[in-house]
């Protein structure tokens, strides 16, 4: 068995809030972990130097399938590089590309999925990639979907939103943890204990507690105002918006709505997603 819990979700989802969480849980300080010490407490398996050292030149001038090719290699880095458990962000879908592993199973030791209702990640996602509503729609929609190769991050492989819920949660993985981005936020505590439970990261309520407050939206984007946010697109203004769920309902039309729960129909009504008439 291997030792890679990945924090798995579609882009504007919530990973970040979860990992934050789990910096202040591991830490343990009474102040919050600073934003830009995330990666001190969980890996990233897209960072570009990862992949320059595995093709021995710039991760800039790789393929597609190149980077896929290299991520088993990659992630076998990571977890010898790791003395105990690792966890690692991805925004890949749990499968294969062209017959590349997006994630290596041989280093796998588990997941925690987090799943937020399409309508607000499109909302998220078009302020986040500077893209008008309907260029996010049509790419939640695209099976074939896949961020840019850059200087901050190589291609991920994410597939339509549906694609991509549907591949995790049905991925077989043992210790499979799916947390609802919504439940995260009526619930905090109960939910986040249940990702402290999983990991063995510490039960004790006012521990969980005071880690859900450091974690809180405010902390965040008080850090991001005063010392900014490398993970911060150039696209948007600033990476932490607004945090709660049912923006879509001030932002889209019934037109674009119906698109949503037409493409996505069966995943939203997995999580009860639907929303009335519709």
């Amino acid at each position: 068995m291997g030792n890679i819990v990945w924090l798995a979700s579609y882009p504007k989802s919530g990973n970040t809030w979860l990992r934050i969480f789990l910096a202040n849980m591991v830490a343990g300080r009474d102040e919050p972990v600073p934003l830009n010490e995330l990666s001190r407490y969980c890996e990233d398996e897209s960072l570009p130097e990862l992949f320059s050292a595995a093709a021995g030149r710039p991760s800039t001038g790789l393929s597609l399938d190149e980077i896929c090719a290299l991520r088993p290699q990659v992630h076998a880095g990571i977890a010898a590089r790791a003395s105990g458990t690792v966890l690692v962000k991805t925004h890949n879908f749990a499968g294969a590309y062209d017959g590349h592993p997006l994630h290596n199973p041989a280093v796998t030791a588990g997941a925690i999925y987090v799943v937020r209702n399409p309508l607000d990640v499109v909302v998220s996602m078009s302020h986040h990639f500077g893209l008008s509503a309907d260029e996010a729609i049509e790419r939640l929609g695209s099976d074939r979907a896949a961020t840019e190769n850059d200087d901050l991050f190589v291609s991920q492989v994410l597939g339509s939103w549906s694609m991509h819920v549907n591949s995790w949660v049905d991925s077989g993985i043992a210790r499979l943890l799916v947390l609802r981005y919504e439940d995260l936020l009526e619930r905090p505590a109960k939910h986040f204990a249940r990702v402290a439970r999983l990991l063995g990261v510490g039960d004790k309520r006012a521990r969980i507690a005071r880690a859900v407050r450091l974690a809180g939206f405010e902390s965040a984007a008080g850090m991001e105002r005063a010392g900014g946010f490398v993970e911060a697109s150039p696209r948007s203004v600033r990476f932490f918006r607004a945090g709660t769920a049912g923006q879509w309902r001030a932002v889209l039309n019934r037109d674009q709505v119906t698109r949503i729960v037409t493409a996505h129909r069966a995943q939203m009504a997995r999580f009860d997603y639907l929303p009335a008439g519709y």
